[in-house]
């Protein structure tokens, strides 16, 4: 199974491909897309788009992992920006009708980190370990959306394993 997981942002859309076999884990493809502030907002999201359905139609995954969207009071408008970057994701996986996986920050770090509440170096090391690559350099979007990728696999081999048990 081919899987991506995307950290949607205005400024920066992190992406990871990886692919799943049993419980190999292979690295397929890993980045952001970047938006300028320059801008409108149209045009940074209808990039944001653009890049996304150009990346589904490279790597061809069978599904896209994303973060559930998080709202703090104290920044809403942080929370809304997010959700623009997110609906243009949103809008590329219907595009390539693919099927959509949402989990929460705190599972996806658990899943990674054993941690809810890891930090994002903690997540970056763990993303080293679990696909045997260096992650010197890059973007905390780019390990998180990484993160969310393996985090689905790893709820795949829960659900494999409660089934032979079953």
């Amino acid at each position: 199974m081919r899987i991506c997981g995307v950290d949607p942002g205005l400024e920066a859309t992190g992406y990871g491909v990886i692919d799943v076999a049993g419980n190999h884990l292979t690295l397929v493809a890993a980045g952001s897309v970047r938006s300028s502030a320059q801008e409108s907002l149209t045009l940074r999201l209808g990039s944001i788009y653009e890049k996304i359905i150009r990346l589904l139609e490279q790597h061809k995954p069978d599904l896209i992992v994303l973060e559930e969207l998080y709202s703090h009071y104290k920044h809403p408008t942080t929370a809304i920006l997010m959700g623009h970057a997110r609906g243009a994701v949103l809008l590329a996986a219907a595009h390539r009708r693919l099927k959509m996986k949402h989990y929460s920050a705190t599972h996806i770090k658990k899943a990674v980190t054993g941690r809810g509440h890891a930090t994002k170096d903690q997540i970056q090391r763990m993303i080293q370990a679990l696909l045997n690559v260096s992650t010197a350099g890059a973007a905390y979007d780019t390990t998180d959306a990484l993160a969310a990728a393996i985090a689905h696999a790893h709820t795949l081999r829960s659900s494999a394993a409660a089934e032979v048990v079953a």
